[in-house]
C-alpha cells in the first residue's frame, strides 16, 4: 500500500491583500503624517510658493535670456529682428491706416504717435501670446523636474520685457529724428512700463493656466489680440475718434479704461510733446495701477491654485 504524503502548504505572501490592514481614509492620512509622508506634487501655501519662486530667480532670468537669444538664432540678421519686427509693423500700419484711411488727420506728430503705440502694444501682445505656450510648450520640462510652475510664464514675460529694452533704443532714435527730444517727462515712461509689465505678467499666467488644459485657446488668442489692438488706439487717436456723441457713453468709458490703451497713452504722454494731459482719460494713473495690481496679483493666485495639475495628462 502506497502511503500518501500531504503537500506542504503554499507560502503566504506577506503583501497579500487578505493580510493587509484596512484603513479608513482619515486613518491613512494620519498614518502618512505620523511617518512624515506628504502628497507628491502637492500645492504649497501661497507664502511658501513665493519663497520657492524667489529661490529660482536666477533660473527665471537665465531661462528668459536663453529664450531671447535663441528666438532669432536661425535668422541671418539674428537679434536685429527684435527691432525690425515692430518697425516693419509700424511701416505697414502707417501706409494702410495713416495714408490710405487718413487716420493721421488731426493727429500731430503722427509717426512718433504710431511707432510708440506699436512698440508698446507689441510688448503686451507678445507677453500674452508667450503665456499661452508657457506650460503646453514646455511639457517635458514640467513633467521631468520639480519647480514652481509660475517660473515659466514669469520668465517668458521677462523675455518680452528684455526685448522691449532693445526696441526702446530704436524708438528713441525715431523720436529724435522727428523732433522729440529728451525732457524730464520721459522719466514717466519708467513707472508706466513697470505697471504694464506687471499687468502683462498677470494676464500671461492666466493664459498659461487656461491653455495648459485647452490648447485651442492658443489658436483663438491672435484673433482676440487683433480685435483688442483695434480698440486700443494703436493706429488712431481714440480721443479724436470719439469726440461728440457718435458712441454711447458706456462704450467711451470702456475704451478709456481699456488697459492696453491706458499704458499706450501714458507712454505717449511721457515721450511726445504734442500728446498732452488733456488727451488722457480721467484718473489715468489710478486706472493703470488698478489694472496692474488686479491682474498681476489675481493672475498669480489663479495660476497657483492649479499648481499640482500642470503637466498631468
Amino acid at each position: 500500500m502506497v502511503s500518501q504524503t500531504a503537500a506542504p502548504p503554499a507560502p503566504v505572501d506577506p503583501a497579500s491583500p487578505a493580510l493587509l490592514p484596512v484603513y479608513e481614509p482619515g486613518e491613512l492620512a494620519a498614518l502618512a503624517a505620523r511617518h512624515g509622508l506628504t502628497v507628491s506634487g502637492a500645492r504649497p501655501t501661497l507664502g511658501e510658493y513665493v519663497r520657492q519662486l524667489w529661490g529660482r530667480r536666477h533660473f527665471i532670468t537665465a531661462f528668459a535670456t536663453a529664450k531671447l537669444t535663441a528666438q532669432y538664432s536661425q535668422a541671418k540678421l539674428g537679434q536685429v529682428w527684435q527691432i525690425m519686427t515692430p518697425l516693419l509693423n509700424a511701416t505697414v500700419y502707417y501706409f494702410i491706416f495713416g495714408v490710405l484711411m487718413n487716420t493721421k488727420h488731426g493727429v500731430p506728430d503722427y509717426v512718433p504717435f504710431l511707432v510708440t503705440g506699436v512698440f508698446i502694444w507689441t510688448f503686451t501682445a507678445s507677453s500674452i501670446t508667450a503665456g499661452t505656450r508657457a506650460i503646453s510648450g514646455n511639457t517635458g520640462l514640467v513633467r521631468a523636474l520639480h519647480f514652481p510652475r509660475a517660473s515659466l510664464p514669469i520668465a517668458l514675460a521677462l523675455q518680452q520685457l528684455q526685448q522691449l529694452m532693445f526696441s526702446l533704443g530704436a524708438l528713441f532714435m525715431i523720436l529724435l529724428v522727428f523732433g522729440q527730444y529728451p525732457r524730464p517727462s520721459w522719466l514717466l515712461a519708467i513707472p508706466a512700463l513697470a505697471l504694464q509689465a506687471l499687468f502683462n505678467t498677470g494676464v500671461s499666467m492666466v493664459m498659461a493656466r487656461l491653455a495648459s488644459k485647452t490648447p485651442d485657446i492658443a489658436q483663438l488668442t491672435p484673433f482676440v489680440l487683433r480685435t483688442w489692438m483695434y480698440a486700443s488706439g494703436v493706429m488712431w487717436s481714440l480721443d479724436t475718434l470719439l469726440t461728440g456723441d457718435r458712441v454711447p457713453r458706456w462704450v467711451l468709458l470702456a475704451l478709456e479704461c481699456n488697459p492696453a490703451a491706458v499704458y499706450i497713452d501714458l507712454v505717449r504722454y511721457a515721450l511726445i510733446d504734442s500728446f498732452t494731459g488733456a488727451q488722457l482719460p480721467p484718473h489715468v494713473w489710478a486706472v493703470a495701477t488698478g489694472w496692474a495690481l488686479v491682474c498681476g496679483i489675481g493672475g498669480f493666485v489663479y495660476f497657483w491654485k492649479a499648481e499640482e495639475r500642470y503637466g498631468r495628462g
